[in-house]
This record gives C-alpha cells, structure tokens and sequence, in this order.
C-alpha cells in the first residue's frame, strides 16, 4: 500500500458519516477513489429509493479524496463547492460512487464524480458531480 492510499484509508475510517452510511472505501489510485455503499432501508427516503443525501455524501467523499491524491503531503482537502445533478432514482442493491480528478493546481482541484446503482453485474448512472476541492495546510 501506498503512503497516499494508507492516508486515506485513515482518513476514511475517522468519518463518522461514512461508518453511519455504512460507506467502504474500495480503491485509491492516482486521482480516482471509488466508494461503495450497499443499499439499507435506514438510507431511504419516503419513496424507498436511497436518499439524496446519502448519494451526495459518498461521492463528494470520493472526489475530495480523489483530490487528495494530488494534492501536496504537507495538506489536506476541504470541499469548496459542488453541483450534482440526480439523473435517476437510487434503485439498487448497491451504488458505486467513483471520484476523478479533471485538473489540479496549487490551490484548486476539480473533480468529477459519477455514483452507479447496481442490481446484479447491470448498473445506471444515477448522479454526476463536479466538484472544486481545496487544498489546505494541516
């Protein structure tokens, strides 16, 4: 395991919302992080479908650590501002939120973040991000 892999499955597992969630860190690689989040009715919202505020939280978490992986070892990342857009209701028995870095700079990254719902092997899209990730001085 690399230095940045094993600094953010640290950070990961300090998040209390994602062990709320339920969330798992699935992989880290050099500006994608991928974050799993199986389906649970304490998630839903009144239409039985996974709530949008559970969709949202573990792909910002997936750009921002995506952005972590460029950003310098000496900071962390904050999320500065983010637009999604919900293409489809989160039906499935597990949702897939996968985190990629578009460009990094000194201060800025820009990330994009897409979340599948999966049913068997099949999966949809179900939400897009972009993202603007922070880099700050730990």
């Amino acid at each position: 395991m690399s230095d940045i892999q094993e600094r953010i499955a640290v950070s990961f597992k300090l998040q209390g919302l994602m062990s709320t969630l339920g969330a798992q860190l699935v992989s880290v690689a050099d500006g994608e992080v991928q974050i799993a989040l199986p389906f649970s009715g304490q998630l839903s919202q009144q239409h039985g479908y996974v709530h949008a505020g559970a969709i949202t939280s573990v792909v910002d978490s997936a750009c921002g650590y995506a952005a972590l992986t460029k950003a310098p070892p000496e900071c962390e990342v904050v999320t500065a501002e983010f637009k999604i857009n919900l293409l489809r209701p989160a039906i499935g028995d597990r949702f897939l939120a996968i985190g990629t870095v578009q460009s990094s700079g000194k201060l800025l990254t820009v990330c994009t973040g897409e979340v599948r719902a999966f049913t068997g092997t099949a999966y949809k899209v179900i939400a897009i991000m972009q993202a603007t990730i922070v880099n700050v001085r730990s």
